[in-house]
């Protein structure tokens, strides 16, 4: 069928409900608006569904939530897995409650047991969770910091992790192979609940992740002595983080922490920011302000699902800095290390782990300390993959992992990045570095002094619809055949194709095996510890430009980064 076709049947069918119908009968001549909600079923990709709220087979809505599920129950019937059961969690978000259930009923349904969670919680309790119930799987209902028209479905598997190979694939041909509509399942909750198949869980899943965060610390003597000095901002931006982040440091014996009265509680549309990213200035705006009036040392935001933390610092003089994800995950890295390395030493075996847009100070960090240093393909999932390695294998140590995107994990009760344990890591810095005489910001110089100025960035080109797609496609296209020898005064050294599999060397032609899945991501490694890598975003219609550089100064690197990014932008076409 067509859009046209796919559109009318929505508005006949009987399985589609009335306020549905209504929805769609409010766009009746807007051909283009139709078209953008029917020229394609919402893509399941690698780690489930995310898109635009509302009526149509492109869009966020119950129905094709439930061919998601339908899907992924399907799959683990042919798993055996029904009677482990699916635990569910849902974000701030407009709809996510109804989505959760929508997917619990649906999986009861077909007999597969359901643990929602009582109300909303962070992306990483949702990791753990899976892990502590024994579950076969788990669903969270997220979009984790895209704008508020966004909701998202994300899909893990028993290990805690996102899905990945081969569990993603069978999901996702299992999602594919539904196409009617009335035939996907679900039941009444009141006769699931009595049925024993739908569960709702709460203080007791909550206790036990708390209890996990609390394992993490490394100097709880240093907490005990400096918290009482350490002055923290922290935002939710509207999400989850809120109540596990205030107990986490009330519990661990900070007791200046002070969260922007604004961002506080729960909200799906978001009314203080554009665009709930702890990336972005505009979510620093009110607690820099508050920041400002209370004299913090650190200002903290989470965002809505509270897996990525964005952080500011204030140095001596009283000027707040931006850490990016780069700068706090090398901080926290080396932190972990130092403190693991003078309680009970390093293993053998330790592993740092990180995704292959991630800066290259984190390879000089594992050499300094002799351990290991993997990378993995953009997406903690992979990182999560290396810790499942390690457990089957009886071989390697996870010791840190992080990716740029601001997120990173600390021990393994999880397998999927934590923002509630990098506060409470990075509040238990704070506490360490004060018992130095110095702030945080003093930290990240010390360590830029120790390793060379590295500066990497991330540049985001949005290309919406169906013209969009066809343009990234063919950026991607034509980098692929230009075979570049010399980027922004750069040497190209090698080029990673990871659609292919391979690694050429510039000089030699050798060919070899890249050793990571295949994706769709070009990667340039460049002389003096420089590099470049372009990808198409796996959750939003954007292609993605990562770059990075290492100077002798900062004002050098950054220098340098400009240049490296303008040639980059003028090599694909964008201007």
């Amino acid at each position: 069928m067509d859009h046209m076709d796919n559109y009318n049947y929505w508005l006949s069918d009987p399985c589609f409900d009335e306020t549905t119908k209504a929805e769609l009968r409010a766009i009746s001549g807007d051909e283009n608006e139709i078209k953008e909600r029917f020229y394609r079923d919402l893509e399941f990709g690698t780690a489930g569904l995310r898109g635009i709220i509302g009526a149509g087979t492109n869009r966020m809505n119950v129905y094709t939530v439930r061919k998601a599920t339908q899907g992924l129950a399907n799959y683990i019937l042919k798993q055996n897995g029904a009677d482990r059961g699916v635990a569910i969690s849902y974000d701030c978000r407009n709809f996510s409650p109804e989505f959760a259930d929508t997917a619990a009923l649906c999986l009861n349904a077909n007999g597969i047991k359901a643990y929602v969670f009582d109300a909303l919680r962070p992306t990483p309790e949702l990791s753990f969770a899976v892990r502590h119930l024994g579950c076969i799987a788990g669903i969270n209902i997220t979009a984790s910091h895209n704008p508020a028209e966004y909701n998202g479905y994300k899909v893990y598997w028993e290990d805690g992790a996102q899905i990945t190979p081969p569990h993603d694939t069978g999901i996702m041909a299992e999602v594919n192979a539904v196409t009617d509509f009335a035939a996907m399942k679900t039941m009444d909750k009141e006769e699931a609940a009595q049925k024993g198949l739908y569960n709702v869980i709460g203080k007791d899943v909550d206790d036990a992740y708390i209890s996990e965060l609390k394992k993490q610390i490394k100097r709880p003597d240093l907490i005990e002595k400096y918290a009482g000095e350490i002055k923290v901002v922290y935002t939710p931006l509207h999400g989850t983080g809120n109540m596990p982040v205030q107990r986490i440091l009330r519990e661990t014996g900070f007791t200046n922490v002070y969260v922007v009265p604004e961002q506080e509680k729960p909200d799906g549309n978001f009314p203080t920011v554009s665009y709930p990213n702890p990336e972005a200035d505009e979510a620093f705006e009110l607690g820099l302000r508050l920041a400002e009036q209370v004299g913090a040392d650190i200002v903290l935001a989470t965002d809505p699902d509270a897996d990525r933390l964005g952080v500011r610092v204030r140095d001596s003089e009283g000027k707040y800095h931006t850490l990016t994800g780069n700068m706090s995950g090398c901080l926290l890295g080396e932190y972990t290390l130092a403190r693991i390395k003078e309680g009970k030493g390093l293993p053998d075996d330790g592993a740092l782990i990180k995704t292959i847009v991630t800066t290259n100070m984190a390879d000089a960090i594992a050499e300094a300390y002799g351990v290991r240093l993997i990378e993995c393909l953009t997406g903690f999932k992979y990182i999560g993959q290396q810790i499942l390695g390690f457990e089957k294998s009886g071989k390697g140590t996870y010791l840190f992992g992080f990716e740029e995107s601001y997120g990173c994990l600390i021990g393994t009760y999880a397998r999927d990045k934590d923002a509630v344990i990098a506060v409470t890591e990075l509040c238990e810095a704070a506490c360490y570095y004060r018992s130095r005489g110095m702030n945080m910001w003093d930290a990240m110089v010390e360590m830029y002094e120790k390793y060379g100025y590295y500066r990497d960035e991330v540049e985001s080109f949005t290309m919406s619809g169906i013209e969009g797609l066809e343009r990234i496609s063919n950026i991607m296209q034509d980098l692929r055949n230009s075979h570049l020898g010399e980027i922004g005064g750069y040497k190209v050294l090698s080029s990673r194709d990871y659609q292919e599999g391979t690694i050429t060397d510039t000089a030699s032609g050798e060919i070899r095996p890249s050793g990571l899945p295949k994706s769709n991501v070009l990667y340039y490694d460049l002389e003096d510890r420089a590099w470049v890598c372009v990808r198409p975003s796996g959750t939003e219609p954007k292609i993605k430009f990562y770059y990075g550089v290492k100077a002798e100064s900062p004002e050098m690197a950054e220098t340098r980064l400009k240049e490296l990014g303008k040639a980059m932008r003028k090599i694909a076409g964008i201007v």
